[in-house]
């Protein structure tokens, strides 16, 4: 029997365990989990050097290095947000809906966890404790697998929040770390439909089509996020200014960042060598295409291909378009449905970009940057879902339940 089988029948076993735990009992055990990081803190950063220098020696990008590196801040953060979670509801047994049949009996809908969690994904420890989160919370089991770069980071983090657990009196088995890193044992979690309900990717296109096409358990499709700014005729430009370096340069590493930069042609000579120079100001490298070369003639040619790339880095390309109907037909063609945004003053553009643009967020004058679970109010998040069935935007505790029918009746047969 393989050791990922005994963890999967572990997790199953824990699993039903959980879905019957209290709140009280589970709110307990994410507070106990958060003193524990606290506590493990030296060791955590320990560990969390050990994949940076490793990281270092392959050559890691600085954006993917600040996307692995833990400290007593973001520790904190992490500790932080299993304490709000404690302060979510618990959506576990919510009778969602009841209605009466001609017959007598009484339908109802009930929330209920999922079970088995599996998460896949790459180099955010920080991830490693969201998930164990919001999974403890709605009852659910999870399987952790992360990537290679933050092995001894996810292995310090699971000690501390499964020795929380067990002061709990909840089972070490509810948050699981395969410690096996190689593509081979990740295929094999991708097939382990006995134990595993659902498969959770987080990371790069690579990794999100790797599991979508490997995989024979459900998976909800998340992450990949070719994000656009389109800053329309009718703008406040230096709102337009902030939000684009914001969107790009506050953190490129994450999928919420922008990519891509879409100009109307009416105010492009103006605004482009603001933006431009603010955002080299900020480290980004800018890419454009023939008319945003005519107009900053020192920037890097774009090719087709950039159009529908993810960066995760200090580049963003631009692009200059007539008008808020082009940004939308080019958005829809390339986007990934993560996060699109329009800078206007144009009340009648922003409601066209609201109900034509096909993403999971789209917003008006603000970043991109907000897609997030704690940003839109729901504790940590399990990922940012870029698919349209169950679960769409930043998953929170909702999104990792389903339902079960109830019915109660006083002896009708059919």
């Amino acid at each position: 029997m393989s050791e990922l089988i005994i963890i999967g029948q572990k997790a199953k076993e824990a699993s039903y365990e959980l879905s019957i735990a209290s709140t009280e009992q589970k709110d307990n055990a994410l507070i106990l989990m958060a003193e524990e990081l606290i506590n493990a803190k030296n060791d955590i950063i320990k560990a969390n050097e050990i994949d940076l220098e490793t990281a270092k020696s392959k050559g890691t990008s600085e954006a993917m290095l600040d996307r692995l590196a833990l400290c007593d801040d973001r520790i904190k953060g992490m500790a932080d947000g299993l304490k709000d979670v404690v302060k979510l509801q618990d959506p576990i047994g919510e009778v969602i809906s009841m209605w009466q049949r001609p017959n007598g009996l009484q339908i109802g809908q009930k929330r209920v966890p999922l079970g088995v969690i599996g998460i896949i994904y790459e180099a955010r420890p920080n991830v490693t404790c969201d998930a164990a989160g919001l999974c403890l919370k709605t009852g659910n089991s999870v399987i952790l697998r992360g990537g290679s770069e933050a092995i001894n980071s996810n292995k310090a983090i699971v000690k501390a929040l499964v020795k929380g657990m067990e002061k709990a009196g909840l089972p070490k088995e509810s948050v699981q770390l395969i410690e096996d890193t190689s593509r081979e044992v990740a295929t094999e979690m991708m097939r382990l439909n006995e134990f595993i309900d659902v498969l959770i990717p987080r990371g790069g296109a690579g990794l999100i089509q790797a599991v979508l096409k490997n995989a024979t358990v459900p998976v909800i499709e998340t992450g990949t996020g070719n994000c656009h700014i389109y800053i329309d005729e009718n703008c406040d430009f230096e709102m337009a200014k902030d939000i684009t370096v914001n969107a790009k340069a506050s953190r490129p590493s994450v999928c919420n960042s922008a990519e891509k930069l879409l100009v109307n042609e009416k105010i492009a000579g103006e605004f482009l060598p603001t933006v431009v120079k603010a955002l080299r100001e900020n480290g980004v490298a800018v890419k454009g295409d023939d008319a945003s070369q005519t107009i900053i003639n020192d920037i890097e040619k774009t090719s087709e291909e950039d159009w529908g790339k993810e960066y995760l880095d200090y580049v963003m390309a631009v692009k200059i378009v007539k008008d808020v109907d082009e940004a939308i037909t080019h958005i829809n063609k390339y986007g990934t449905g993560h996060s699109e945004a329009i800078v206007t003053e144009s009340y009648k553009n922003s409601q066209k970009f609201l109900q034509r643009v096909d993403a999971a967020a789209v917003y008006v004058n603000a970043s991109t940057r907000f897609t997030d679970g704690s940003e839109f109010g729901f504790g940590a998040e399990i990922g940012i879902s870029t698919q349209k069935l169950h679960a769409r935007g930043p998953m929170g505790l909702k999104e990792l339940t389903t339902i079960k029918y109830i019915i109660y009746g006083n002896g009708q047969i059919r």
